[in-house]
């Protein structure tokens, strides 16, 4: 067996898919939630159906690494661990140094450390786990797959800012985007899907989750994200504000009487979005319960975060040559909440979208829910980073 391990780790989790290269053949899959804390919560899906769950004390990334390895032998999930070839990493942003996915050397770890001011809830941890990876596991390659590479086909017109160009050729303040290894599988299955040549294939892909955004895509390639410098731009998210005006940074700071900058970005980061406006949750399940009982504030972030959708959604259609050939719904919100599926396609109605409510009711699962008379396909297309992951990691190390 060659097997490959994709990593996709986070502040407070750490997900992982191991999968059989180059059948594709997933062999298992798990994560570690709750991270850092005494109640954190390990689970494993593997075999022919076989579940793990437990409870424990999982305090370090360290110790979160060692485990997933540690119970992938006691599991019987993998016989030897040098039978791991290599370890994908996803990492959020790759900057402009970076426009595919890379092995990983001691230059390249220093790169994305350098990157993590573009993404400074991302990256570091990520580079991280590639130093404790790589130590657990010696004999494996390393790999790097970069959210931002999708985006590095975008022209100078969308990814750069209307302020002094000095500020891009001296600091690469720049629109970067992320969630590039969701929209880039979805557009490759979309054209497997629809059985369209992928340079020939022009899409709108929503990823929809905790974190949001929404791609352009024309002839197969990005040409514009809503996400910019940093994941925090675009649609309103669970915690992150997305677009918001810039004065009202130092405006908020003088008033709460912030002194530094970095206080303000973490309140739009954190405390912001779905969180900020229903004052419950930054989960869209917890928000649409609290909605049904009556909870004006819960009803106004569900109105908010369609409309920002719609406006995305629409711009992209008007920044198309041709109307595409697809709406296409991924992720967590995108692939599970029909009634967001329903609004934003009632919004899109005078351009010819018309979903099936029947077909909507589709939960997590690969499919087709517009009429047969509608100017648009809409898809839901459930999204596999951490395949993408294994197949660049597959093809570096083959090289």
């Amino acid at each position: 067996m060659m097997l490959f391990m994709a990593i996709n780790a986070g502040s407070s989790s750490l997900k992982w898919q191991i999968y059989d290269m180059p059948s594709e053949k997933r062999v298992a899959k798990g994560m570690i939630d709750r991270l850092g804390k005494q109640d954190a919560i390990f689970k494993a899906s593997y075999g022919e159906g076989q579940k793990f769950e437990q409870q424990e004390p999982i305090v370090s990334k360290e110790k979160a690494a060692a485990l997933i390895l540690t119970r992938l032998k006691s599991l019987q999930i993998v016989d030897r661990l040098e039978d791991i070839k290599g370890v994908g990493h996803r990492v959020v942003s790759g900057g402009e140094v970076f426009e595919h996915s890379t092995v990983i050397t001691p230059e390249v770890l220093l790169q994305i450390e350098n990157l993590s001011e573009l993404a400074p809830l991302h990256n570091s941890i990520e580079a991280y786990y590639v130093s404790v990876f790589a130590k657990l596991l010696p004999h494996s390659k390393q790999v790097a797959v970069f959210d931002t590479s999708f985006f590095t086909t975008l022209a100078p017109v969308n990814y750069l800012y209307p302020i002094e160009t000095k500020y891009y050729n001296q600091y690469g303040v720049r629109k970067y985007g992320a969630h590039g290894t969701s929209h880039r599988y979805v557009t490759q299955r979309t054209a497997e899907i629809l059985q369209k040549p992928l340079d020939q294939l022009n899409l709108i892909t929503l990823h929809l989750g905790n974190g949001a955004s929404i791609s352009a895509i024309e002839h197969g390639k990005a040409i514009d994200t809503s996400m910019g410098f940093t994941p925090l731009a675009g649609l309103m998210m669970g915690t992150r504000s997305g677009d918001v005006d810039p004065s009202i940074i130092p405006y908020i700071m003088e008033k709460e009487h912030l002194q530094t900058a970095s206080q303000m970005i973490k309140i739009l980061n954190n405390n912001s979005g779905l969180l900020g406006v229903s004052g419950v949750s930054n989960d869209k399940r917890d928000i649409d319960d609290a909605a049904a009982t009556g909870n004006h504030q819960a009803q106004l972030a569900q109105e908010m975060f369609v409309n920002r959708i719609v406006k995305y959604v629409g711009s992209y259609l008007a920044l198309l040559d041709e109307l595409p050939d697809a709406l296409v719904f991924t992720a967590g919100v995108g692939e599970n909440d029909q009634p967001v599926r329903q609004a934003v396609c009632e919004q899109l109605r005078h351009f010819g979208v018309k979903i099936d409510t029947e077909k909507n009711q589709v939960k997590g699962q690969e499919t087709l829910v517009s009429t047969p008379d509608s100017t648009i396909k809409v898809l839901v297309v459930p999204t596999n980073e951490e395949l993408m992951i294994a197949r660049d990691t597959y093809n570096l190390t083959q090289k």
